[in-house]
């Protein structure tokens, strides 16, 4: 059971606002609690412009928090932080980018790429310690050792994100933040990206935040779901009890949207349209975010913000409909 295991992360009233201008603030994050256990993968789903990637890059220190706290073995790392604990930050925390286009400097060679990590926190001593650790990283991503003598735009982009796999395995660490990592390659490459990470875990023990917005993918990879919507979090259960039983309307919508392998069931089966647009996160609705989309919505869910709390066990959910019986 997941609760009896030992949480690696702890995010804890985490908000991301950014300054659009001098009366405009922007609430990408806005309150999300959850934690990521040891050894598993928590999957972070919801429409784009959600705050999933925000919330990836402030866990990590790509972003300053704006407020809440993030444990990570314990230990805050949600403050402000000096060169000498960032540094140790990124050795046991790495990021795999969404695009493998953008996140390799095309200017460097392939084994300084991966290097780069190695060479940072001084983890080898010579030039050929450093190669045999690059060629070893290659092949373990499903590379060869001759790519390490080649440059970004010489490969594919299935490829490129395996050497950005390899450049976050390099310094061997505990946590990875798999920000929509299979988004920009074509179907096909998808699912062997994905298998390697699945692979990298077993033998190796990470713990890995899918951050996603393909539920179908995610389901198949994560442990846990969190749903997102406009800075909050909608739902929190493990991927099977959030597939079977979804509380909440907009994670009804997402998994709606899904199709189905069977033709006869897909073309009976209803789908959950929701209506108008996502609200703007500078100008976000009061009281329940999601209200204006909501087809259940409820005068209460104008006047005041949902309390997020355990419906069942493991279960979280934040939405009015689910209030019952909730501790006030």
């Amino acid at each position: 059971m997941a609760e009896t295991r030992e949480k690696l992360l702890q995010v804890k009233n985490l908000k991301k606002y950014f300054k659009v201008s001098r009366k405009e603030t922007l609430k990408a994050v806005d309150n999300i609690t959850f934690d990521v256990y040891k050894g598993e993968t928590f999957g972070l789903v919801g429409e784009s412009g959600c705050g999933k990637s925000t919330t990836g890059r402030t866990i990590i220190r790509l972003y300053e928090p704006t407020e809440g706290k993030v444990l990570f073995d314990g230990e805050e790392i949600g403050g402000k932080l000096s060169a000498k604990a960032r540094k140790n930050l990124s050795r046991h925390m790495q990021m795999i980018f969404q695009d493998p286009y953008a996140s390799l400097n095309p200017r460097m060679m392939v084994k300084d790429i991966i290097a780069e990590g190695l060479d940072i926190h001084h983890l080898v001593t010579s030039n050929e310690e450093r190669m045999d650790h690059v060629y070893h990283l290659l092949e373990t991503v499903g590379l060869n050792r001759e790519h390490a003598n080649r440059y970004p735009h010489e490969f594919s982009g299935g490829q490129r994100q395996r050497i950005g796999i390899a450049r976050a395995l390099a310094v061997d660490p505990d946590f990875i933040i798999a920000d929509e990592p299979i988004s920009a390659l074509d179907v096909s490459i998808q699912a062997q990206v994905v298998n390697l990470l699945q692979e990298l875990q077993e033998k190796r023990g990470l713990t890995f935040l899918f951050i996603a917005h393909d539920l179908s993918m995610v389901k198949h990879i994560s442990n846990r779901v969190g749903v997102m919507y406009l800075g909050n979090m909608a739902e929190l259960a493990s991927s099977d009890e959030l597939y079977d039983h979804p509380l909440h309307p907009y994670t009804q919508a997402l998994l709606s949207a899904i199709p189905v392998a069977d033709p006869k069931i897909e073309r009976t089966r209803e789908r959950i349209i929701l209506q108008g647009d996502v609200p703007s996160p500078i100008d976000p609705p009061s009281g329940c975010r999601f209200r204006t989309r909501c087809p259940f919505a409820m005068d209460i869910c104008a006047q005041v913000r949902p309390k997020w709390h355990e419906v069942k066990e493991g279960h979280w959910v934040a939405c009015h409909l689910h209030d019952e019986g909730l501790n006030k």
